[in-house]
């Protein structure tokens, strides 16, 4: 296949699972529900974004908490807000974003139930590097352990994502949950995941927040004079809620999510879908 062809293709794939073709075969139950771009540019803004705020959240240990190691130092603990924000912002966002992916809605979903699957656990393997990071240089420098609001919404955030990676393997990849308990558990999925990325979005904040009042306050240049370090800690936070609230915008849109039918998701699992 060419590139013009290829290109074609594309354009005429999307064309067939825009809003109002959608509307037409009676998907989508109103026009005031239109996304107002098409998913396409969307998932590339989201990509930038997301590149952004890992590099960035780098780029702020590197420049200006001095670089990173892994000896139980404040280089250690600078991994901790990279892992975290690659892991639990990140991938655990564009894991949500997988059964939005005009591709997924007519083809087999066993495919894209591995693909969310395996990005999650990718993001949990992070989250548990990051939280070692944070535990070691707090227990080698004697600093108390979960005693800020930051690290208890971190750490609920954690652990209701371990919870909800657990029960999503077992109710949607497995075979032995019955079919009302897989209907019955979809909601309360699909709750926990936008519930778990706003617990991540003030994790995430609150951290930045809590450094910079560590950093500055008996600083030369205190934080409320906003120095260039603070400058550009408070963007960064910014685009992290940026990017989580678009997340959290798509997951919401009753256009941009995939057609359930037959209710395949519920009906087959893992082993049944591989035989």
């Amino acid at each position: 296949m060419s590139k013009a062809q290829g290109s074609t293709t594309l354009w005429n794939y999307f064309s067939r699972h825009s809003p109002r073709v959608r509307r037409k075969r009676g998907v989508l139950p109103t026009s005031s529900e239109m996304p107002g771009i098409p998913f396409l540019p969307f998932s590339i803004l989201q990509g930038i974004l997301g590149v952004l705020c890992v590099g960035l959240t780098g780029f702020w240990g590197q420049h200006w908490l001095g670089g990173f190691a892994w000896d139980g130092s404040s280089e250690m603990f600078n991994w901790h807000p990279v892992l975290m924000v690659t892991g639990m912002l990140v991938l655990y966002g564009s894991a949500a974003l997988v059964y939005r992916v005009p591709f997924s809605w007519e083809r087999p979903k066993l495919p894209w139930k591995l693909l969310h699957a395996a990005l999650t656990l990718v993001a949990f393997i992070l989250v548990i590097l990051g939280l070692v990071a944070v535990f070691e240089f707090h227990n080698k420098k004697k600093i108390p352990n979960m005693y800020s609001l930051h690290s208890w919404l971190g750490l609920t955030a954690v652990l209701l994502f371990s919870c909800q990676w657990i029960m999503g393997f077992a109710s949607f990849l497995l075979p032995w949950a019955p079919i009302w308990l897989r209907a019955l558990y979809k909601p309360i999925h699909v709750f926990f995941g936008s519930a778990i990325l706003s617990l991540v979005l003030a994790a995430c904040i609150s951290g930045i927040n809590e450094k910079l009042f560590f950093r500055l306050t008996n600083s030369t240049t205190p934080y409320s004079k906003l120095p260039a370090e603070a400058w550009f800690a408070n963007f960064l936070g910014m685009l992290i809620l940026i990017y989580g609230l678009l997340v959290l915008w798509a997951l919401a849109l009753p256009a941009w999510k995939r057609p359930d039918v037959n209710s395949q998701d519920i009906q087959e699992p893992l082993l049944q879908e591989a035989r």
